[in-house]
């Protein structure tokens, strides 16, 4: 995955809070990738804390800015993000944006573009206050998109995907999905309490991940608005197996097999591993959001 060394990245799309306290309010009760309740039930790395159950129920106001702001001071360029994590993820939400916006036109719509809110430990948020166990989670209440970078360092060590920068972007993109669900009324077809195979929980994410496998399809195709050119250069065919490797590794069925020791698809939430296989390569095979329907 090689990015522009010259394009500019547009750090206003990412909010740094890396370091900073949460103004009041308690954390998130429960766990993701740190709490074997969620790791056993897939709550992480999906929407906010509100729809998984996991909020305290008080509403907590957004995480203040970090003094640091690490990737406004040191986040310019393309070659940042060729050799920082943090700048690499602003370059691929610009990305992803700059794609989604685009599409959105094309389709006589408008694209309101998202924030990534990158914190440590635990955020205050309009769905309530989340710690980083919940994971990479977007918040429809304030549209932004939730992120510990530390999680990459999960997705690897604790799910058994070989990781990459690809892994990555996969994930941020997966996240951006559900911005785009939101801004189109889909997202909401997941609050309905239920899980299981062919629940709407799980075909929600799983039309996550085939939107982000459009975007990849359309990644290096894309011209960034300031230099019109795109953003990213270069994906691979290695590459995009580190996006399926991630994709897998969040399965529910692996999830379950690997912390209870059994399968139990009466309660998934995201989709097995082939499930959300499937629906980015779909994404990525085709370009075309419209194939994206997981629903039908």
């Amino acid at each position: 995955m090689q990015f522009d060394d010259d394009a500019n990245l547009d750090t206003s799309e990412v909010q740094d809070v890396r370091g900073s306290r949460i103004p009041g309010g308690r954390a998130t009760v429960g766990g993701g990738i740190a709490g074997l309740v969620a790791l056993l039930l897939g709550l992480f790395f999906g929407v906010g804390p509100d729809q998984l159950g996991l909020t305290d129920g008080d509403g907590e106001p957004a995480a203040s800015s970090s003094s640091a702001a690490e990737v406004q001071q040191s986040c310019r360029t393309g070659k940042d993000a060729n050799t920082r994590q943090d700048c690499r993820t602003v370059a691929v939400v610009n990305s992803v944006q700059d794609y989604w916006r685009q599409e959105f036109t094309r389709r006589q719509g408008q694209y309101a573009p998202a924030r990534t809110v990158l914190f440590t430990g635990r955020v205050g948020t309009a769905c309530g206050a989340a710690s980083s166990a919940v994971g990479p989670f977007y918040c429809p209440g304030d549209r932004k998109v939730y992120l510990d970078l530390g999680f990459f360092d999960e997705l690897r060590t604790k799910f058994g995907s070989s990781g990459g920068p690809f892994a990555q972007a996969y994930v941020v993109a997966h996240e951006y999905g559900h911005h785009v669900q939101n801004l189109m009324g889909t997202l909401r077809r997941a609050q309905d309490g239920r899980t299981g195979e062919g629940s709407n929980a799980v075909r929600v994410e799983l039309q996550a991940d085939c939107y982000a496998g459009v975007w990849a399809h359309n990644a290096t195709r894309t011209p960034d608005e300031s230099t019109g050119r795109p953003l990213i250069t270069r994906l691979t065919d290695a590459d995009i197996r580190d996006g399926l490797d991630a994709a897998a590794a969040v399965g529910d069925d692996r999830i379950q097999e690997r912390y209870q020791g059994r399968v139990t698809p009466e309660s998934w939430t995201h989709g097995s591993a082939r499930q959300r296989q499937v629906w980015f390569q779909e994404g990525f095979s085709t370009g075309d959001m419209a194939r994206c329907n997981t629903f039908r």
